[in-house]
């Protein structure tokens, strides 16, 4: 049996599309239903958050996630495959009209993802006082607690309707297929051949 996590959204759909030719069958959740099994296989569906919790912790052997989750929770998983899918970036944005300046030796950055952005500044050997919000990350430099934010951006819409812009891309992100350490070992030639075939389909 291979457990696989999958994050609930467009990425679990996009994974899905791939595992139904892999397994020559149609993969479809019931209705609020979390648990999918066909053949070998047994799907879960979890936040994207929790992905690396599950596969970490045995639950499932392999999984799918954001590279900005992988990065900011920094679990120990086996990086398989970059599926180039989901594809957003990580930038630090500022009010329109304000000049961000990284010799600023006060700045305020307003993240829910404070562990990138700590070493994204201490790469600059910069100390920047990170204040860890969990949404709604935009109000944080239009209200003054803030004098830049450092998000997940996919179009730059939000962005945009909240008079911010981009001042530097930190990273670009996309989905990546991982897997447990241990299961790797134990169900190595079962999990390659995952592997394979979706090198092959992410190119087609």
């Amino acid at each position: 049996m291979i457990r696989v996590a999958l994050p609930k959204g467009r990425i679990a759909q996009e994974a899905l599309k791939i595992f139904e030719k892999f397994l020559h069958s149609p993969l479809c959740f019931e209705d609020r239903k979390l648990i999918l099994k066909q053949g070998e296989f047994e799907f879960m569906l979890v936040r994207n958050q929790d992905v690396p919790v599950y596969i970490q912790r045995g639950v499932a052997d392999i999984g799918i996630v954001g590279l900005d989750i992988l990065e900011e929770q920094q679990c120990p998983l086996v990086r398989l495959l970059d599926l180039e899918f989901g594809k957003c970036k990580i930038v630090i944005a500022s009010p329109n009209g304000y000049q961000f300046n990284f010799s600023n030796p006060n700045l305020k950055i307003a993240t829910k993802m404070t562990n990138i952005t700590k070493d994204f500044f201490a790469k600059k050997a910069l100390c920047v006082d990170i204040i860890k919000l969990y949404g709604s990350i935009e109000l944080a430099p239009l209200v003054g607690m803030a004098d830049a934010i450092v998000d997940l951006v996919e179009t730059g819409n939000t962005l945009k309707q909240n008079h911010l812009k981009i001042d530097e891309v930190i990273m670009e992100i996309s989905a990546y297929l991982v897997a447990n350490e241990n299961s790797f070992y134990a169900k190595k030639s079962q999990i390659l051949a995952i592997l394979k075939y979706f090198q092959t389909a992410i190119k087609e």
